[in-house]
Order: C-alpha cells, then structure tokens, then sequence
C-alpha cells in the first residue's frame, strides 16, 4: 500500500485527486491522511467524497474513511477500471444539497476512464461555475480540447448551469476509452488566433449579459486583439453570471473567467476575467498555470516524454509532481527559473501492473 501526506506541499485536494486516479489505473492500493490540511475547512468536503466514491465505483475499490470531514482514507482497487454508464451527484454527498465543483470529479474519473477498454458516458450534476475551480467551460474549451491533442478521446456538453453556492448544474462526459495517451511538447504558442468567449446569466435579465459582453469587447479591443464575445440568457435554477473567455494560439489554448456576485456591476465582471487573459498574453508563455499542472497526470501516462513552458510555476503543480512520483510512474523535472515542465514516463501502460 503506498502511504500519501495529504499535508505535503500545496496540502489541498490536488493530493486526493491524483492519488485516487492513479490508485485506480495502476490497481495500487492507498492510503492517505491529512487529507486537505491546508485548508480552512480541511478533510473531505462535498466534491471530494464524490470524486473518492466515483473513483471507487469505477474499479470496485473497497473504502474505509469516506465520510465528510474525514482526513484518512484507505483506498483499496477491487478490478480494473471499468467502462459503462455513471451519473456522480455532488449534492447526493451532504444534507440540504451541494454546489460543490463537478470538474473536480470529472477531472478524478477521466483519465482512467480513457484508458478503460471501452466507451463510458458520464453525468455529472452540482457545480458547474464555482470560483477557485476549474469551470465547465473551461473544461469544454481548453482542458478538453488539449487532451484530444494528446490521444484522450472525450466532449462534453453542458446541460444546465449551476452556480456557487445553489448548484443545479448537469454536464454530460463521452469517453470513447481504449486510447493511447501521446506525450505533448510546447515551448512556443505561436500567434494569437482569435479570442471568443460567452458572457452569460441564468434567472436574470438579458440586459446584464448584455453589458458584462460590451464591455469585454471593448476592453480586449483597446489591447489590440480581436473578440468575440457571445451575452446569453441559459437554464439555471438560481440567479448567476459571468463572462468566459478562451484565447485560442497557433499551438495552445488558454480560458480565464470572471464571476458575478451581489452588488458587483456587470461591467466589474468583465474586468476580472479580461485582465486575467490579458496578464497571460503578456507572458508569452503557451501554456497557463493551471492548464501547467493539469497536464502533468496524461503527460505522465503518455507513451513517450513530455515537455512545455508555463506561465507561472505554482505550488499545486510541484505538489502534483512529488504525488505522481511516489508512484513510480514519471520522472517529473520542474525548471522553476525558464518555467518548463518535463516528464519522463519510466514504463509503458503496457507493462505496469493493474
């Protein structure tokens, strides 16, 4: 059984996640305590008890410590990951419901479920837009798309927006499985092709979407690029909005966001999520920090290395890399001061024991 800090590094649900992904793939069991330590409500919250129980569910594991609030967990693969249909509710994890982030469980299931030997179809219902996670859209328009590139066959369709703190989101996920993972390398991300973006409100008026869409694309004129920015009105059960946006380059993608909340002008919105993208442009790296660490685990379970350059270089990316070897998949090189990322996978899929 191999023994995880939960505590280590970053000390948040990274820790977890990875774990539980490769526990899954590899059949290795774990055990981890001090899960999420760091943080000010430490121990599995709503997200993180779906994502262990979804993992489970997907190879049989046996559990002990899956309860809310619970900083220990054993993690024990019962069989392969298997294909099939899954439905993972979030707000199913604690009494009066949830709106913890759904990408968080998708992004625990994904990658097995890729290396699985047939096609599953996922859904996923609670959090869809939740701040300090990575939205559906950012999902569906980067993160996604840049697993294609790498071999992971799978889209995404968004069914229903939820919000923090009320949820009510629904997203469904088609893996096609029974892919080869290929390594990645960007250094450069050559021109800026177009940005596009969505700013968007559920249970409100349309004029609000309206103005967060103006204003973005004034802004993002006044720097010189060229927008496209879409202002809808979609299903949701609770008042929310936000503007979204992907900048799409020769060889990469990148999403930024910005959320409303109450008493926060629309036009504030669109502020947040332009100057995120616009610090980033500025960079001229190819590969955003957070898209920087969620590329580590499919690099690590690629067919051959690895390599690419972030804009920044985060804790949640260095504690990601000591995770992914204590399981003796990856040689993960970190060069803090040219901010490139390698990975060096020490054995093929094909030899590794399940």
């Amino acid at each position: 059984m191999i023994e995880i800090d939960g505590s280590y590094g970053e000390g948040g649900g990274q820790v977890l996640r990875t774990s539980l992904s490769l526990a899954a793939i590899t059949g290795q069991a774990i055990s981890i305590a001090g899960i999420r330590a760091k943080r000010k409500r430490p121990g599995l919250a709503a997200q993180h008890l779906t994502a262990v129980r979804a993992a489970a569910k997907i190879c049989h594991a046996q559990l002990r410590g899956d309860a809310l609030g619970s900083m220990k967990l054993e993690f024990i693969p019962g069989s392969a990951v298997q294909p099939g249909q899954y439905t993972f509710d979030v707000t199913e994890a604690q009494q009066g419901g949830s709106a913890g982030a759904m990408t968080l469980v998708l992004q625990t299931v994904l990658l097995p479920l890729a290396l699985a030997a047939a096609e599953s179809q996922v859904t996923l219902k609670g959090g869809t837009h939740v701040p300090f996670s990575p939205t559906m859209t950012y999902i569906e328009q980067v993160y996604l798309p840049m697993l294609r590139r790498m071999g992971v066959k799978a889209t995404a369709k968004l069914r229903a927006w939820g919000w923090y703190p009320q949820g009510g989101g629904e997203m469904q996920i088609k893996v096609n499985g029974g892919g080869t993972i290929k390594g990645i390398t960007l250094l450069e991300r050559g021109n800026l092709h177009q940005v596009r973006g969505v700013a968007v409100v559920t249970e409100l008026a349309s004029h609000i979407a309206q103005r967060m869409a103006n204003r973005t694309e004034n802004l993002l004129r006044q720097a010189g690029l060229k927008p496209a920015i879409e202002a809808l009105r979609e299903k949701g059960i609770a008042p929310g909005a936000g503007v979204f946006l992907t900048a799409e380059y020769k060889n990469s993608l990148t999403g930024f966001g910005g959320f409303g909340r109450l008493r926060l002008p629309a036009e504030k919105v669109a502020d947040i999520a332009c100057r995120q993208l616009l610090q980033f442009h500025h960079t001229g790296a190819p590969v955003d920090e957070h898209l920087a660490d969620q590329l580590l685990l499919p690099a690590t379970l690629a067919s051959g290395a690895s390599q690419y350059r972030a804009s920044e270089i985060s804790s949640h990316l260095t504690t990601n890399a000591a995770i992914i070897e204590r399981f003796g998949l990856a040689r993960v090189t970190v060069d803090e001061a040219e901010k490139i990322i390698a990975i060096a996978p020490c054995v093929s899929l094909d030899n590794r024991d399940a």
